[in-house]
């Protein structure tokens, strides 16, 4: 399968770190975030990946030379923001051929097991299957509630009233039936806004397992790093 790496933010909140490399660089413990999806990917069989940056993109590229993967990546540079979604629809011809692939938000810090999302998905025909979790903060998630069969029947970004605490992990396998409902009039796509909306009852959501952590912010940031060393210490010392 290949992958969408989006990867265009500009991680504002992580100022000043992100004066001087872009978000999906900043280390964890000692390793570059994008070192750290490259190897998730490689461990559930993503065989290419599109990376697109919009800051920095001359350390993102100097890194992927230096980096050890069997993950074939294509770096796309953005001049200017296109949005998650349009990002996806600018470089539909990454995927073309391809029967399913993921969409996966760099922004996240985890270990979830790609493949399980990819095994649910095969279990429908519709054009997308959202990864889900239980947060803490609801207000600043997109929430789902589902039908029979794990359904999307309601979705809302950021809602000021939120019901429930099933969110958006922002980790989806897609067909290319989603390029469908993809906007191509306006100059920022957005998943969340733009198209999900337009996907009620005909795309599905699956709960995911294992870590994830939006690390848009230094404490988030800080947090992260700690819990992923006491992660990687336990793997250590207790190999499976």
């Amino acid at each position: 399968m290949k992958a969408f790496l989006l990867a265009g933010g500009r991680g504002e909140r992580l100022r000043p770190l992100t004066d001087r490399m872009p978000k999906c660089l900043v280390p964890i413990d000692g390793l570059p975030l994008l070192a750290i999806w490259l190897d998730l990917c490689e461990k559930h069989g993503v065989s290419e990946a599109l990376v697109n940056v919009s800051q920095f993109p001359e350390l993102v590229e100097e890194f992927l030379a230096t980096t050890r993967t069997k993950v074939k990546v294509t770096l796309v540079r953005e001049g200017q923001p296109v949005g998650n979604a349009g990002t996806v629809l600018a470089n539909r011809d990454f995927v073309k051929g391809e029967e399913s692939f993921y969409i996966l938000y760099t922004d996240n810090l985890t270990d979830v097991a790609l493949d399980r999302l990819a095994a649910f998905h095969a279990t429908h025909a519709a054009p997308i299957t959202m990864g889900l979790f239980r947060t803490p903060a609801p207000r600043a998630s997109g929430l789902v509630q589902l039908g029979p069969g794990g359904v999307v029947t309601h979705f809302e970004e950021k809602p000021d009233q939120p019901v429930g605490d099933l969110a958006n992990a922002g980790l989806y396998v897609a067909r290319p039936s989603l390029f469908d409902f993809i906007p191509n009039d306006l100059a920022v796509t957005d998943f969340g806004h733009d198209v999900f909306p337009r996907l009620i009852n005909r795309m599905y959501g699956c709960l995911v397992e294992g870590y994830l952590l939006d690390i848009g912010n230094p404490s988030a940031l800080a947090h992260g790093t700690r819990v992923w060393a006491d992660r990687k210490a336990a793997v250590e010392r207790f190999p499976a």
